[in-house]
Formats: structure tokens, C-alpha cells, sequence
């Protein structure tokens, strides 16, 4: 791997992230309009949804990204002692 190929690695990273956020605000919506409709149980059942999303999002991706980071400085690293010049 080289250096300029870390864009694509970011690029996923951020569009994770996009995806993840937006599914919160959706789900937020679709959980504040079947509130609004009485149908309790579809509200309880996105709110859950959301709950378990956004908890993955605050916890798992910081350590998602720490791994991938790390791989690719240990990549970097391990392909720059392996160079014959």
C-alpha cells in the first residue's frame, strides 16, 4: 500500500460515518411519527432500533477506526523495510 492510496481508507471511514448518522435521524423521524400515529409497539421497535445504532456509533466506530489506522501504519511500515533500493 502507498500513501496515495489512504484516500479511499478515509473515504470509506467517512462515508461509514455518513450512513450511520443519517440512519439515526431517520430512524428518529419514523420513530417520532409513529408516536404521533398511536401505534405504540412500531415506536418502541424504532426507538430500540435507534437506541442499538447510535450505541454503535459512539462505541464501536472509534475502535474501528483506531484498528484501521493502525493497519495502515503497520502496512506503511512494514512495506517501507521491505523495499529493496
Amino acid at each position: 500500500m502507498e500513501v496515495g492510496q489512504l484516500y479511499q481508507f478515509v473515504l470509506l471511514l467517512v462515508l461509514v460515518g455518513i450512513v450511520i448518522g443519517i440512519g439515526v435521524v431517520v430512524l428518529d423521524k419514523f420513530g417520532a411519527t409513529t408516536a404521533a400515529a398511536g401505534s405504540t409497539v412500531a415506536s418502541t421497535a424504532i426507538n430500540a432500533t435507534r437506541t442499538e445504532i447510535a450505541a454503535i456509533s459512539s462505541n464501536w466506530l472509534g475502535i474501528i477506526v483506531i484498528v484501521v489506522v493502525a493497519a495502515i501504519i503497520l502496512g506503511l511500515v512494514m512495506s517501507s523495510f521491505g523495499q529493496k533500493r
